[in-house]
């Protein structure tokens, strides 16, 4: 994996040959962003397989169990990640009077699986959600959903890239997105390997693009869309709802059909996760703050469903009222594999 964490200034590429490594890095943030790390776990999961001294299928089977907690536990919000550990496990378990051997193939087959699905769901929502951008658009985007929070394409930098794929002249403004800074640290790097116009600003610019009419259209991507449509993204996402509905400006989250979470009612219902201080008081290890000052660190914020225009998804978009829509795009995507 790309060890995010160093970009943009260095491009390392990391390699893990232990499950709870790779749990360490997704809890580090070296790789981060919903699909990319359900896609990351799904792999450790095959990893946990490989290299489990089990000699017969249920010891195998606990030892996969055991791995996915240790999985599941390290970013409690997105539910990607928790939804390929399942996946994976299910499989393995579907599988029980095989032996051990062949149930470790069937791992590491349905992981690359969901890697291969995730490059197609991804174009797929770009397809559908390009036909929201008009040639001229200025899009405001916030955090990073693009190729590294995904297996590759994006969700969000997505819809952007198959825009701009399109011959539309567009701009991107690109909030910073403190604390950890994946704006200006990775969307932007992103679109300026691409040759998309684009222009970084802090987080708290954004009411004043909108207040001049300098934003068209606000595209984020979500760690988990609840059952009624409230979506839990990044920190800031919140507020970049609510100045969008105040300015008349169409809200439009970017989120493959595996982020829905039918099982959550409603956003009051989701996890945050609480992330170091240090994110909040150190930029790259230089304090920026008083040392002992108290801080949150809240890594989500909950926009309600209110606030959103549409919902895109790699089977189409999705508008109020979002329970029904939700579910029934949901249940066609999961109709594939049955």
């Amino acid at each position: 994996m790309i060890d995010q964490t160093l970009l943009p200034h260095e491009h390392v590429t990391l390699a893990f040959d232990d499950y709870r490594e790779v749990a360490r890095a997704i809890k580090e943030m070296r790789v981060r962003g919903a699909p990319a790390i359900g896609a990351t776990a799904a792999f450790a999961m095959a990893l946990a397989a490989q290299h489990s001294p089990a000699r017969t299928t249920e010891h195998l089977l606990a030892d996969l169990r055991e791995a996915a907690e240790v999985l599941i536990a390290t970013r409690p919000t997105a539910v990607n990640l928790a939804w390929a550990v399942r996946r994976v496990l299910r499989r393995a378990e579907a599988a029980r009077d095989l032996a051990p051997d062949a149930i470790r193939a069937l791992v590491l087959a349905e992981a690359q699986r969901i890697a291969d699905e995730d490059v197609a769901i991804n174009k797929r929502m770009g397809a559908h959600g390009a036909r929201l951008i008009r040639d001229g658009d200025t899009i405001l985007t916030h955090c990073n959903a693009g190729a590294l929070a995904t297996v590759d394409y994006g969700t969000t930098l997505g819809v952007i890239r198959a825009a701009h794929e399109a011959g539309k002249r567009i701009h991107v403004l690109v909030d910073e997105t403190r604390p950890f800074l994946q704006g200006a640290r990775l969307t932007a790097w992103e679109l300026m390997q691409e040759g998309i116009p684009m222009t970084l600003i802090t987080d708290n610019m954004a009411g004043h693009f909108m207040s001049r009419g300098r934003v068209n259209i606000v595209l984020v991507g979500a760690d988990r869309v609840a059952a009624n449509g409230d979506v839990a993204n990044k920190i800031g996402t919140y507020s970049l709802a609510v100045l969008a509905k105040e300015n008349g400006i169409p809200f439009y989250p970017v989120v493959p059909t595996s982020t829905i979470d039918l099982e959550i009612a409603a956003g009051d219902d989701i996890p945050i996760e609480e992330r170091d201080p240090r994110e909040v008081t150190h930029i790259r290890g230089v304090p920026i703050a008083p040392s002992g000052v108290h801080v949150a660190n809240p890594a989500f914020d909950v926009t309600p469903h209110r606030y959103v225009t549409g919902i895109i998804t790699e089977e189409g978009i999705v508008y109020p009222p979002f329970g029904l829509g939700l579910r029934q795009v949901k249940e066609k995507a999961e109709s594939y594999g049955a």
